[in-house]
Protein backbone atom coordinates (compact mmCIF):
# COMPACT_ATOMS: atom_id res chain seq x y z
CA UNK A 1 0.00 0.00 0.00
CA UNK A 2 1.31 3.10 -1.38
CA UNK A 3 0.96 5.97 1.09
CA UNK A 4 1.68 9.85 -0.02
CA UNK A 5 2.92 12.71 2.38
CA UNK A 6 2.63 15.40 1.93
CA UNK A 7 5.29 17.49 3.47
CA UNK A 8 3.97 21.33 3.99
CA UNK A 9 7.58 22.24 6.45
CA UNK A 10 11.53 21.37 7.38
CA UNK A 11 13.31 20.51 10.19
CA UNK A 12 15.37 22.50 11.74
CA UNK A 13 18.25 22.65 9.66
CA UNK A 14 20.43 21.53 13.47
CA UNK A 15 17.98 18.41 13.15
CA UNK A 16 17.69 17.25 9.87
CA UNK A 17 21.51 15.19 9.85
CA UNK A 18 20.41 13.14 13.55
CA UNK A 19 16.58 12.97 12.81
CA UNK A 20 15.36 13.43 9.46
CA UNK A 21 12.31 15.63 7.74
CA UNK A 22 8.95 15.39 8.43
CA UNK A 23 8.29 13.08 6.27
CA UNK A 24 11.08 10.30 7.56
CA UNK A 25 9.98 10.60 10.95
CA UNK A 26 6.41 9.51 9.79
CA UNK A 27 8.27 6.54 7.76
CA UNK A 28 9.58 5.98 10.93
CA UNK A 29 6.27 5.94 12.81
CA UNK A 30 4.95 3.77 10.23
CA UNK A 31 7.81 1.38 9.35
CA UNK A 32 7.20 -2.34 8.95
CA UNK A 33 3.12 -2.08 9.08
CA UNK A 34 3.05 -2.63 4.91
CA UNK A 35 3.83 0.61 3.63
CA UNK A 36 5.74 2.19 0.94
CA UNK A 37 5.74 5.77 1.23
CA UNK A 38 6.16 8.95 -1.46
CA UNK A 39 6.97 12.07 -0.06
CA UNK A 40 5.72 15.89 -2.15
CA UNK A 41 7.39 18.79 -0.96
CA UNK A 42 4.14 20.55 -0.92
CA UNK A 43 6.45 23.67 0.02
CA UNK A 44 8.26 24.01 -3.04
CA UNK A 45 4.36 23.58 -4.64
CA UNK A 46 5.18 19.72 -5.80
CA UNK A 47 2.07 18.26 -5.79
CA UNK A 48 0.58 14.86 -6.64
CA UNK A 49 -0.37 15.14 -10.50
CA UNK A 50 -3.57 13.36 -9.41
CA UNK A 51 -5.21 11.37 -5.90
CA UNK A 52 -4.69 8.26 -7.81
CA UNK A 53 -1.08 8.10 -7.27
CA UNK A 54 -1.17 6.94 -3.62
CA UNK A 55 -3.62 4.68 -1.63
CA UNK A 56 -3.46 6.54 1.37
CA UNK A 57 -2.68 10.31 2.58
CA UNK A 58 -0.50 12.06 5.78
CA UNK A 59 0.03 16.20 6.06
CA UNK A 60 2.72 17.28 8.17
CA UNK A 61 3.52 19.84 10.22
CA UNK A 62 5.06 22.86 9.43
CA UNK A 63 6.14 26.15 11.40
CA UNK A 64 3.67 28.30 8.81
CA UNK A 65 0.04 29.11 9.70
CA UNK A 66 -2.34 27.62 7.54
CA UNK A 67 -4.01 31.19 7.55
CA UNK A 68 -1.10 32.63 5.75
CA UNK A 69 -0.45 34.26 2.50
CA UNK A 70 1.70 31.14 0.40
CA UNK A 71 1.56 30.21 -2.78
CA UNK A 72 0.75 26.50 -2.02
CA UNK A 73 -2.00 26.74 0.53
CA UNK A 74 -4.74 26.79 -1.90
CA UNK A 75 -3.66 24.14 -4.34
CA UNK A 76 -3.36 22.22 -0.81
CA UNK A 77 -6.89 22.79 -0.04
CA UNK A 78 -8.07 21.32 -3.67
CA UNK A 79 -5.96 18.58 -2.69
CA UNK A 80 -7.71 17.90 0.19
CA UNK A 81 -11.12 18.75 -0.77
CA UNK A 82 -10.51 16.33 -3.70
CA UNK A 83 -9.20 13.65 -1.13
CA UNK A 84 -12.66 13.94 0.88
CA UNK A 85 -14.50 13.56 -1.84
CA UNK A 86 -13.23 10.55 -3.03
CA UNK A 87 -13.39 9.23 0.75
CA UNK A 88 -9.41 8.85 1.01
CA UNK A 89 -7.90 7.83 3.34
CA UNK A 90 -6.11 10.96 5.13
CA UNK A 91 -4.39 12.04 8.31
CA UNK A 92 -3.56 15.41 9.32
CA UNK A 93 -0.98 16.26 12.00
CA UNK A 94 -0.92 19.87 13.74
CA UNK A 95 -0.44 21.83 10.42
CA UNK A 96 -2.00 18.72 8.59
CA UNK A 97 -4.70 19.02 11.52
CA UNK A 98 -5.41 22.52 10.94
CA UNK A 99 -5.37 22.81 7.25
CA UNK A 100 -7.96 19.60 6.81
CA UNK A 101 -10.41 22.04 9.05
CA UNK A 102 -9.99 25.18 7.44
CA UNK A 103 -9.93 23.68 3.76
CA UNK A 104 -13.03 21.86 4.87
CA UNK A 105 -14.63 25.06 6.68
CA UNK A 106 -13.52 25.41 9.84
CA UNK A 107 -11.93 27.90 11.37
CA UNK A 108 -7.76 28.45 12.78
CA UNK A 109 -6.69 30.32 14.82
CA UNK A 110 -3.40 32.04 16.50
CA UNK A 111 -4.69 31.02 20.36
CA UNK A 112 -4.29 33.65 23.13
CA UNK A 113 -3.75 31.41 25.35
CA UNK A 114 -0.02 30.98 24.21
CA UNK A 115 1.90 27.97 23.51
CA UNK A 116 1.62 24.21 24.29
CA UNK A 117 4.88 22.09 23.78
CA UNK A 118 6.21 19.25 25.47
CA UNK A 119 4.31 15.88 26.91
CA UNK A 120 0.70 16.63 27.38
CA UNK A 121 -2.14 13.91 28.02
CA UNK A 122 -5.05 14.03 25.96
CA UNK A 123 -8.35 12.65 26.86
CA UNK A 124 -9.82 10.48 24.12
CA UNK A 125 -13.48 9.73 22.95
CA UNK A 126 -13.10 6.20 23.43
CA UNK A 127 -11.30 6.88 27.30
CA UNK A 128 -7.78 6.64 27.01
CA UNK A 129 -5.62 9.30 27.62
CA UNK A 130 -2.84 9.67 25.84
CA UNK A 131 0.21 11.30 26.47
CA UNK A 132 1.59 12.80 23.19
CA UNK A 133 4.06 15.77 22.43
CA UNK A 134 2.51 19.11 21.69
CA UNK A 135 4.53 21.71 19.98
CA UNK A 136 1.65 24.97 18.86
CA UNK A 137 0.16 28.09 19.13
CA UNK A 138 -1.94 28.30 16.20
CA UNK A 139 -5.05 25.37 16.93
CA UNK A 140 -8.69 24.72 15.30
CA UNK A 141 -11.00 26.93 17.17
CA UNK A 142 -14.26 26.06 15.07
CA UNK A 143 -14.36 22.58 13.27
CA UNK A 144 -15.59 21.84 9.74
CA UNK A 145 -19.66 20.59 9.97
CA UNK A 146 -19.48 17.30 10.20
CA UNK A 147 -16.70 16.90 12.13
CA UNK A 148 -16.32 15.08 14.95
CA UNK A 149 -13.74 15.79 17.97
CA UNK A 150 -12.60 13.19 19.16
CA UNK A 151 -9.88 14.64 21.79
CA UNK A 152 -9.62 17.32 24.33
CA UNK A 153 -7.58 19.65 26.45
CA UNK A 154 -8.25 22.50 28.38
CA UNK A 155 -6.15 24.45 26.56
CA UNK A 156 -7.31 22.90 23.09
CA UNK A 157 -10.98 22.25 22.73
CA UNK A 158 -10.86 20.29 18.98
CA UNK A 159 -7.47 18.37 19.80
CA UNK A 160 -8.05 15.54 17.04
CA UNK A 161 -10.86 15.06 14.79
CA UNK A 162 -13.04 12.90 12.93
CA UNK A 163 -14.17 13.48 9.45
CA UNK A 164 -16.54 10.70 8.11
CA UNK A 165 -14.72 7.53 8.31
CA UNK A 166 -11.94 8.29 6.32
CA UNK A 167 -10.26 11.33 7.72
CA UNK A 168 -8.49 11.58 11.40
CA UNK A 169 -7.06 14.79 12.21
CA UNK A 170 -4.83 15.37 15.40
CA UNK A 171 -3.10 18.14 16.91
CA UNK A 172 -0.25 16.75 18.81
CA UNK A 173 2.86 14.77 17.16
CA UNK A 174 2.77 11.16 17.65
CA UNK A 175 5.64 10.99 15.18
CA UNK A 176 7.95 13.38 17.33
CA UNK A 177 10.60 11.66 19.57
CA UNK A 178 12.01 12.70 23.02
CA UNK A 179 15.44 13.71 21.39
CA UNK A 180 13.56 15.73 18.67
CA UNK A 181 11.16 17.74 21.29
CA UNK A 182 14.23 18.25 22.93
CA UNK A 183 16.68 19.24 20.08
CA UNK A 184 13.27 22.26 19.17
CA UNK A 185 13.52 23.12 22.47
CA UNK A 186 16.96 24.18 21.90
CA UNK A 187 16.91 25.56 18.61
CA UNK A 188 13.52 27.19 16.97
CA UNK A 189 12.07 27.91 20.62
CA UNK A 190 14.78 29.87 21.74
CA UNK A 191 13.57 33.13 21.61
CA UNK A 192 10.12 32.69 20.70
CA UNK A 193 8.36 30.42 23.43
CA UNK A 194 8.58 31.77 26.73
CA UNK A 195 11.65 30.31 28.67
CA UNK A 196 9.52 28.70 31.50
CA UNK A 197 7.47 26.45 28.85
CA UNK A 198 10.76 25.67 26.87
CA UNK A 199 12.14 24.38 29.62
CA UNK A 200 9.28 22.49 31.21
CA UNK A 201 8.98 20.88 27.37
CA UNK A 202 12.90 19.52 27.62
CA UNK A 203 12.16 18.19 31.50
CA UNK A 204 8.41 16.68 30.04
CA UNK A 205 10.68 14.25 27.41
CA UNK A 206 11.90 11.98 30.62
CA UNK A 207 8.30 10.28 30.37
CA UNK A 208 7.06 7.85 27.73
CA UNK A 209 4.53 9.07 25.32
CA UNK A 210 1.94 7.25 23.08
CA UNK A 211 3.97 7.05 20.01
CA UNK A 212 3.14 3.10 19.57
CA UNK A 213 -1.05 3.13 20.20
CA UNK A 214 -1.36 6.51 17.40
CA UNK A 215 0.87 3.98 15.11
CA UNK A 216 -1.90 1.38 15.49
CA UNK A 217 -4.60 3.89 14.70
CA UNK A 218 -2.86 5.99 12.02
CA UNK A 219 -2.21 2.77 10.04
CA UNK A 220 -5.72 1.16 10.70
CA UNK A 221 -6.93 4.60 8.95
CA UNK A 222 -4.71 4.24 6.23
CA UNK A 223 -5.64 1.26 6.20
CA UNK A 224 -9.39 2.28 5.88
CA UNK A 225 -10.38 0.43 8.87
CA UNK A 226 -10.81 3.77 11.10
CA UNK A 227 -11.55 2.57 15.06
CA UNK A 228 -13.05 6.11 16.31
CA UNK A 229 -10.61 7.71 19.00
Amino acid sequence: MKIGILQTGRSPEQLVAQHGEYGEMFQTLLADRGFDFQTYDVIESRFPKNINECDGWIITGSKFGVYEDLPWIAPLESLIRALHKARRPLIGVCFGHQIIAQALGGKVEKFNGGWSVGRVDYPMADGRTLPLFAWHQDQVTTPPAGAVTVAQTEFCKHAALTIGDHIYTIQPHPEFTAAFVTGLAETRAVGVVPDPERLAAIESTRLPVARSEMADLFTSILKGAMAHG
